[in-house]
């Protein structure tokens, strides 16, 4: 049976073992969100043999350097891991915000110690002690001098639970930049750009949506937010006002009740339409099945899920 190692501590581990499975099962604290291999909280630095599914996940660099998504891992040898250490391998920095957009959700700006280059629509690991969740950007790079961050805190978990508490001044540690799915491509100038979300997942699309109007987009825009009341539109008042400054973009606010109605009534105007979705797994099934109906090629659809914990 394979030996793994980490630090002083040494056990055996059944062949194949899921990596991440038997650090966590060991008390080896690895954290962890979508175990798909997108979110990449799961990052360790390994030596020694194990079967990697997604090789491609992680850039060449990093893969030489050693570092494997624990999630995507099995091991098939003795091998030796090391935890990747916020204090060590992350970026300091500091809450230079943190207000309540509605009852759920929380707009987190962060300060970091130095620049970060990134694109709207990208993802990043945010620590908080030995607690970490991989969050969508929901800034501007070229517009907000802060990241920010649109954390849903309906219900309780390690990192929501944290965040309620945070306050201006605080200090948290920033982990792996992901590229994501949804960006604004320069070349998608005059076509018709639709931009659906639920929930939070309308963090990230705020930030393409604004990239998009940056770059004097013509083609027409539409957005759609899917929430479970009236009250969850929790950027209704910003859309609206972007939306009276520029013609071309058209909001549209639905409900949970409202959803099967509104999908029915769901019509593409031009078949050179893209659509960038994001939110919850059941949410971005039920657009993209509807946009496929409706004609849309699929690969003109692009999708970010969010997948829950646990």
């Amino acid at each position: 049976m394979p030996e793994l190692y980490v630090g002083e501590r040494h056990w055996s581990v059944t062949t194949g073992s899921n990596l991440l499975d038997a650090l966590n099962q060991a008390g080896v604290g690895v954290p962890y969100s979508c175990r798909a291999g997108s979110c990449h909280a799961c990052l360790v630095r390994c030596l020694g043999q194990v079967d990697d599914q997604q090789p491609d996940a992680l850039s060449p660099a990093q893969r030489q350097d050693g570092w494997r998504l624990a999630c995507q891992c099995q091991v098939i040898g003795d091998l030796e891991v090391e935890t990747f250490d916020p204090l060590r391998d992350g970026l300091a920095a500091r809450v230079v915000g943190a207000d309540w957009l509605n009852t759920n959700v929380l707009r987190l700006r962060l300060q970091p110690e130095h620049g970060l280059r990134y694109r709207a629509g990208q993802h990043l690991v945010l620590w908080a002690g030995q607690v970490a969740r991989p969050y969508s950007l929901a800034s501007l790079p070229q517009e907000d001098p802060f990241l920010e961050f649109h954390l849903d805190c309906r219900q309780p978990g390690e990192f929501s639970d944290i965040a309620r508490q945070l306050q201006v001044g605080d200090a948290l540690r920033l982990g792996e930049l992901r590229g994501g799915a949804l960006q604004y491509d320069p070349d998608w100038h005059t076509r018709p750009l639709w931009l659906l979300a639920s929930g939070t997942g309308l963090g990230p699309l705020w930030g393409v949506l604004r990239e998009a109007l940056r770059q004097d987009h013509q083609g027409a825009i539409r957005v759609i937010h899917l929430a479970h009341d009236a009250q969850a539109h929790y950027l209704a008042g910003p859309l609206a006002e972007l939306a009276a400054q520029h013609p071309n973009l058209t909001v549209e606010l639905w409900t949970a009740a409202e959803l099967a109605q509104a999908l029915a009534q769901l019509r593409l105007g031009s078949r050179q339409t893209l659509a960038l979705l994001c939110g919850h797994p059941a949410s971005v099934e039920a657009f993209s099945k509807r946009l496929f109906l409706a004609g849309l090629p699929r690969n003109q659809l692009l999708a970010d899920v969010f997948v829950p914990r646990g």
